[in-house]
């Protein structure tokens, strides 16, 4: 993906003519620091160059010119998410906000631009764009970058809606499948349970068959063993006693009512 790039605002704001001999010097002095800085920005030295602005805002902490160099210069320093890049957007934004130079403000909205694409943030970048050409409608760079930033946006918001479209298939697809799977384990459990059923009630019947030949031949013992109670037979006993004894009484009454047969006296030959 095509990256764009910071630039350098290497112009010098003309000293006014009348000032005081100690502001002149102090004027001097931010000058040079400043063509320093520049230069050696140009060399791609730009700690360097860091250096020099950085010294050029200590001699005046409102200049706009060294202000905006420093951040170029701490952007050119490192990665674009570090503390480098923070206090540089910082720097750009306050002086997009309220820099007297209009032509300083148009450029920090530029870089601020060209930072929001290079993160992939296409509706900053197009704000800021827009922000520049605002400011100055000749800047080409921000006209060219503004279409390429509206045509990435519109390729992210398609992308963007692609992914939502195949997430919701996705997840569409595996409810679909999990529903199936659901189903296919309802029926499972549907048929292990009627399977199981039939086996309990095959067992049931074959243990009420194995039980049946038991009852069968445990019942005729049942019957010999529970048949007559000890009383009863206690009572039957006692009857056939006294029938027996009653027979026998009869029996000796008869025999005492016949009488035994007489014997003919025997008398003495004598």
């Amino acid at each position: 993906m095509k990256k764009i790039a910071t630039y350098l605002l290497a112009c010098v704001i003309a000293i006014p003519a009348v000032q005081a001999a100690g502001k002149a010097e102090s004027t001097r002095h931010e000058r040079n620091y400043i063509v320093d800085g520049n230069n050696l920005y140009r060399d791609e030295r730009f700690a360097e160059a860091e250096v020099a602005y950085r010294k050029a805002l200590e001699e005046n902490a409102m200049n706009e010119i060294a202000r905006f160099n420093l951040a170029a210069s701490l952007l050119r320093q490192g990665n674009a998410t570090g503390e480098t890049a923070k206090e540089a957007v910082s720097i750009l934004q306050g002086l997009a906000r309220d820099a007297e130079n209009i032509s300083i403000a148009e450029k920090s909205f530029y870089n601020m631009g060209n930072l929001a694409f290079n993160e992939q943030n296409y509706a900053q970048a197009i704000d800021n764009y827009k922000n520049a050409l605002r400011r100055n409608p000749d800047n080409d760079h921000a006209r060219e970058n503004l279409r390429l930033a509206q045509k990435r946006l519109e390729e992210q918001q398609n992308q963007d809606q692609n992914q939502d479209q195949n997430q919701q298939n996705q997840d569409q697809n595996k409810d679909q499948e999990q529903n199936k799977n659901q189903d296919k384990n309802d029926q499972n459990k549907d048929q292990n349970k009627d399977q199981n059923k039939d086996e309990q009630n095959k067992d049931q019947d074959q243990q009420q068959q194995q039980q049946q030949p038991q009852d069968q031949k445990q019942q005729p013992q049942q019957q010999q063993q529970g048949g007559i109670s000890p009383e009863n037979a206690q009572k039957i006993l006692k009857t056939m006693e006294n029938e027996e004894n009653a027979t026998r009484a009869r029996v000796n009454a008869e025999k005492r009512k016949n009488g035994a047969p007489s014997r003919r006296a025997v008398t003495n030959p004598w």
